[in-house]
């Protein structure tokens, strides 16, 4: 159980340092207002979509990745 929670952990963290360099790399380069806000959008629903099936994983149902159960 305390291996399945530090592993969710450490994918989280890259996660967000992943989600961080995007968001910077797109402020950083000057795309116009409307691709930028939807990269943005794009981004963080890819994210979400990737949290979830991480946290289905994590309770035993059948994703596709290889994270410890806590059964």
């Amino acid at each position: 159980m305390i291996s399945a929670l530090v592993t969710l952990i450490i994918y989280l963290l890259v996660l967000g340092l992943l989600y961080w360099l995007v968001i910077y790399v797109v402020d950083a380069v000057p795309i116009p207002d409307p691709p930028n806000r939807i990269i943005k959008i794009a981004l963080m629903v890819i994210m979400v979509l990737i949290v979830v099936v991480l946290l289905l994983n994590l309770i035993g149902v059948g994703t596709g990745l290889d994270l410890p159960k806590l059964r």
